[in-house]
């Protein structure tokens, strides 16, 4: 007897809720003070589980019970202001020859304040790696309109660029004739909307033909072929695209009343490409060809594509050129021009199939 009073006074002397009932009637025959505070009885002398515990399944718990398995119970209960969350756990066990299912609860509060606190973190921490992420892409996206996409892979890498010399390779040079008295004459934002419009459709002709936009300058068009990837049909495919830029100039203006007419200059020659600047990156070109293809922009008629003798060296088998005859380029000396006319048998396609182009350029096709 004294051994049990012990024990009873050690029980009651514990935070944890402790608490021992009848297995088949569930009327308490003991109970802590931890599991009298938590679940005080309701004036009611049928003082059993079910009453101090509303939440019970009793089937369930006599149904584990039976089994030998334990009945496993979360609920919250109200001290004051603040809710506790409280683990129970229900086993039945032998005494002295019957059998009595023992209660032991435990205050996990902390515990949960400390989860929902680590999940509001992860929570947090996910959130601001998406937004990371996201403005990771968008400095990416934004650095790829400056730069060709091998470059600022090796500027991701090494953290610098080094300059690329190329033997060979094909400029293109555009502008347009009478900008700047048109977006005087007419409505600024509307003009530089549409030349946004040309230039947006100018960059996807480029990329079709496998060209890299280098950039634009006001109404002026600036794009190579043949680097930073070498290309050995550099001067084909800036031909081709030269072609089609012309060809959708001519189709918008079919159908818009503002009327656009371009001058485009094509020269091949020794390049260098490199990145230039340290806050402000900019990728350029630099050498002999860049400055022809301005000449012969400026050689160019209205709506005409004028090319160098090197570029019709290498593209004469595959389009219709004719002689516009010999000029005195400023740098360079007397050279012969060509303009470019058509592209033999058939008219110009991109290297990708028909129907990228479509999706991409459903009104320039």
């Amino acid at each position: 007897m004294a051994g049990t009073d012990l024990l009873q006074r050690s029980l009651q002397s514990l935070r944890s809720a402790v608490a021992v009932a009848d297995a088949d009637t569930l009327v308490i025959g003991f109970e802590n003070a931890a599991f009298f505070q938590w679940f005080p009885p309701a004036g009611d002398d049928h003082d059993t589980l079910a009453t101090r515990l509303p939440t019970i399944n009793e089937e369930r718990l006599r149904r584990r019970a039976q089994g030998g398995r334990p009945y496993v119970l979360e609920v919250e209960v109200k001290r004051g202001a603040r809710t506790h969350n409280i683990s129970l756990e229900i086993q039945a066990v032998e005494q002295e020859g019957r059998k009595v299912l023992v209660l032991e609860g435990t205050d996990t509060s902390k515990q949960k304040e400390a989860q929902y606190m680590l999940e509001s973190y992860a929570r947090m921490a996910e959130r601001n790696a998406r937004e990371v992420q996201k403005e990771k892409e968008r400095v990416e996206k934004l650095l790829l309109n400056v730069m060709p996409r091998s470059v600022y892979q090796e500027l991701k890498d090494y953290g610098s660029t080094t300059p690329q010399r190329f033997d060979s390779a094909s400029v293109l040079m555009l502008d347009f004739v009478g900008f700047t008295e048109m977006a005087i004459s007419q409505d600024p934002s509307a003009i530089v909307a549409e030349l946004n419009d040309i230039f947006s459709a100018f960059d996807r002709i480029v990329e079709l033909f496998g060209c890299e936009r280098i950039k634009t300058i006001g109404d002026a068009y600036v794009a190579v072929s043949g680097l930073p990837e070498a290309n050995e049909e550099h001067a084909v495919s800036i031909a081709k695209a030269a072609m089609r830029m012309r060809r959708y100039v001519e189709r918008r203006n079919a159908s818009h009343p503002t009327q656009w007419q371009c001058r485009i200059g094509l020269a091949t020659g020794a390049l260098i490409g490199s990145l230039v600047g340290i806050q402000k990156y900019v990728y350029d070109i630099f050498g002999p060809a860049v400055n022809y293809a301005a000449r012969m922009e400026q050689i160019a008629e209205p709506m005409q594509i004028a090319i160098s003798a090197e570029t019709q060296a290498l593209i004469e088998d595959e389009f219709v050129t004719d002689d516009l005859g010999d000029f005195e380029i400023k740098g360079f000396g007397s050279h012969t021009v060509y303009a470019l006319v058509d592209e033999l048998g058939h008219p110009c396609r991109p290297h990708k199939s028909e129907s990228v182009v479509a999706r991409l350029m459903p009104h320039e096709v």
